[in-house]
C-alpha cells in the first residue's frame, strides 16, 4: 500500500493556477518621440534702417546690442545746407508776412477815403475822376491782398518742404528691437539705394524684434506626415 501511493504521488498530473492581467503602455516621464530636427532662431520682424537720402553722416547713436524704441533717433545726416535754407524760408515768409500787415492798414486808409469821397461825389462837391481815382486806389490795394496771402501760403508750403528735408536727415527706429548690426560710421555716406561699387553705404544698422522670433526647422519629405497641426515641440 505504502509503494503504491508513492507511486502515484510521484507521477499525479500538476494543475497550475493562472491569473490574467491588462497590459497597458508605460510612458517614463517624457512624451515618446516622433521626430528629431535642427533648425534656426530667427525673426519674423527685423529691417536694415537707412535714410529717406543720400547723405554724409555726422553722428550714429546706435551700438550693436543696444535695446531701441520705435521713432528713437539713430542717426543723423549732415544739415548744413538744409539749415541755411530752412532759415531762408523762414526770413521769406516773416516778410510776407510783414508786407501783408502793411497792405492791409493801407486797404483800410483807401476804404476811408473811399468812404470820405462817394458823399461828397454825391453832393457835386468833387468830380468823378477823383471818385474814380480812389475807388481803383482801394481795388488795387484789394486785389494785392488776395496776391500776398498766395505770396504767404507759397512760403508756408516752401518751409514746410525745408523741414521736411531737414526731417529726412534724422534717421529713426521704425520699431522696437535691438541692434544687431551697425554698419556706418560718422562721415561716411550713406543712401537707400546701393551705388553698385562705391564706398556709399545703404543702412546705419540692423535692427531685429526680439518678440517676433519663431523656430524655423527643415523636416525631410519622408518625415513630413508625422508634422501635424498644434503639435507640441521641445527645443
Amino acid at each position: 500500500a505504502v509503494g503504491a501511493g508513492g507511486w502515484w504521488y510521484a507521477n499525479r498530473t500538476l494543475v497550475v493556477e493562472v491569473r490574467t492581467a491588462t497590459a497597458r503602455e508605460v510612458r517614463l516621464g517624457q512624451p515618446t518621440t516622433v521626430l528629431n530636427a535642427s533648425g534656426y532662431v530667427t525673426a519674423r520682424r527685423m529691417a536694415t534702417v537707412s535714410s529717406k537720402v543720400t547723405g554724409r553722416v555726422s553722428e550714429i547713436l546706435i551700438e550693436e546690442g543696444m535695446k531701441v524704441e520705435e521713432g528713437q533717433l539713430l542717426a543723423t545726416l549732415d544739415t548744413s545746407n538744409i539749415d541755411a535754407n530752412l532759415r531762408l524760408a523762414e526770413a521769406e515768409l516773416a516778410a510776407a508776412k510783414t508786407l501783408l500787415a502793411e497792405t492791409d492798414v493801407r486797404l483800410l486808409e483807401a476804404e476811408l477815403d473811399l468812404d470820405r469821397i462817394r458823399p461828397l461825389f454825391d453832393r457835386g462837391v468833387v468830380a468823378k475822376a477823383e471818385l474814380d481815382r480812389s475807388r481803383a486806389n482801394y481795388d488795387s490795394l484789394d486785389a494785392r491782398i488776395k496776391q500776398q496771402h498766395d505770396q504767404i501760403n507759397v512760403a508756408e508750403s516752401r518751409l514746410l518742404l525745408w523741414e521736411q528735408e531737414l526731417a529726412d536727415r534724422k534717421i529713426r527706429a521704425p520699431f522696437a528691437g535691438v541692434v544687431v548690426a551697425k554698419n556706418a560710421q560718422p562721415g561716411e555716406m550713406i543712401s537707400p539705394m546701393s551705388a553698385g561699387g562705391s564706398f556709399t553705404r545703404t543702412g546705419i544698422g540692423t535692427i531685429v524684434d526680439m518678440s517676433s522670433l519663431e523656430i524655423e526647422v527643415d523636416v525631410n519629405e519622408s518625415y513630413i506626415n508625422r508634422v501635424v497641426d498644434d503639435q507640441r515641440i521641445v527645443a
